[in-house]
């Protein structure tokens, strides 16, 4: 009897909500109808005007809005009931893929309101920041926590294969139908979280709360400066996504050395959701023990020679296995930082150390396809992306000796 009474009660406390369900669907949805509008719009813009320094430019257009939400998002997602942030970004979100589809449909000839529409985007992008990854906390017992975020991480990643494969589809049909198919899931998520339960909300005051905060992500600059592991950790995930920016030129890539159009183009984007996928299952089910400072920057050079190697093949099937395998590196490096971040920070920094990594790391991509842009411009498509993963490689040597400390990491317990 007591045993049976106790086992019905672990069973009810490991049962997942039909709100995780919920979430987990709009986090699939929010990142399949990102990922493919953004590839898709990169595809657009390179259609127009054949100059792969624009598609630096798109990068540019997002990170600003991004960048300037970023210091704020955290608190405002703190302070309010974050089904607003949430509902109010992908509202935006789908105001800028509606107006894209519409203005798709003209035949245009600029792309300066694709800028314009993509800046928007950048701003939707940046209310959700942080509401969108803590609502399976808000949502979840703390006996499943652990199985929710990782099938929170799934459903991401999931919606970062099928998106872009499904938005190369509907590209060919007709160029504004996957920013219309885009504009309607992103109602639709819109609505759907108000069917998640409200969250807490913190009363405290919002204009202290917010200086506060920018008075707290100095102070953790400051930190990071005088900690060698953190500022090694986070710099050289940083260099490399900024120096290693190939994704961004992929419109450039398939159409003018792979020779293939908009599916073609879908189906490489889909290769690094599932590279990622594939590495966070295996990094489950054999988490990293032993020698992490050297997998860290074994996986980051790794990261450096699949770019240098994209940009010199004309093969679309080892374009596709090289954005796999460098996808799969970033996994692998994503996990080591995002462990080793805070271990080194004392528990009275990590909020204000979490709050400088979210502006640097949260704007990485973004700036990175910027630097691939301007480097295409000047070096060429195939010269901008070795030069990049050359970069990165170098980074990675110079690292080696200015951080010892990271270097010689052997157990996660050693931090």
């Amino acid at each position: 009897m007591h045993t049976t009474a106790y086992t019905d009660k672990v069973a009810a406390q490991q049962k997942i909500p039909t709100s995780i369900y919920l979430l987990l669907g709009l986090r699939f949805l929010a990142g399949a109808v990102t990922v493919g509008l953004t590839t898709m719009v990169g595809k657009q813009v390179f259609d127009i005007t054949g100059n792969a320094f624009d598609l630096g430019l798109l990068g540019l257009a997002e990170f600003i809005p991004t960048a300037l939400m970023a210091p704020i998002a955290g608190p405002l997602s703190d302070r309010f009931d974050r089904r607003y942030l949430i509902s109010g970004g992908l509202a935006v979100n789908a105001v800028a893929a509606a107006g894209l589809s519409l203005y798709a449909a003209t035949s245009p000839t600029s792309i300066a309101p694709i800028i314009a529409l993509v800046m928007l985007l950048g701003l939707g992008q940046g209310f959700l920041f942080g509401s969108l990854r803590s609502m399976p906390v808000d949502l979840s017992p703390k006996e499943i926590l652990p199985r929710v975020m990782a099938l929170s991480g799934t459903s991401r990643l999931a919606g970062n294969i099928v998106g872009p494969v499904i938005a190369g589809f509907l590209y060919v049909i007709a160029v504004p139908v996957p920013f219309l198919f885009s504009t309607i899931g992103l109602v639709c998520g819109s609505a759907v979280t108000w069917l998640l339960p409200k969250t807490t909300v913190d009363k405290t005051d919002h204009i202290a709360g917010l200086k506060a905060t920018f008075r707290s992500a100095g102070e953790g600059l400051r930190f990071i400066r005088k900690s060698p592991l953190v500022l090694g950790a986070m710099s050289l995930d940083l260099f490399a996504v900024l120096l290693g920016g190939a994704v961004a030129l992929l419109p450039a890539i398939a159409e003018d050395r792979l020779g293939v159009g908009a599916v073609g183009l879908g189906w490489l984007r889909a290769a690094l959701g599932i590279g990622a996928a594939s590495m966070t299952l295996l990094l489950v089910w054999k988490p990293l023990r032993r020698n992490i400072g050297y997998l860290f920057f074994g996986a980051v050079a790794v990261f450096g020679l699949t770019t240098v190697g994209i940009g010199l093949t004309k093969s679309y099937a080892v374009v596709f296995v090289l954005l796999f395998v460098l996808a799969a590196a970033d996994g692998v490096s994503v996990v080591v930082r995002s462990t080793l971040m805070p271990l080194a920070t004392p528990e009275n920094m990590r909020g204000r150390v979490a709050s400088v990594e979210s502006i640097f790391i949260g704007g990485s991509n973004e700036l990175g396809a910027f630097q691939s842009g301007v480097a295409a411009s000047l070096l060429g498509l195939a010269g901008a992306v070795i030069f990049g993963g050359v970069g990165t490689v170098a980074v990675v040597g110079a690292w080696w000796f200015l951080f010892p400390a990271l270097r010689n990491i052997d157990r996660f317990d050693d931090v």
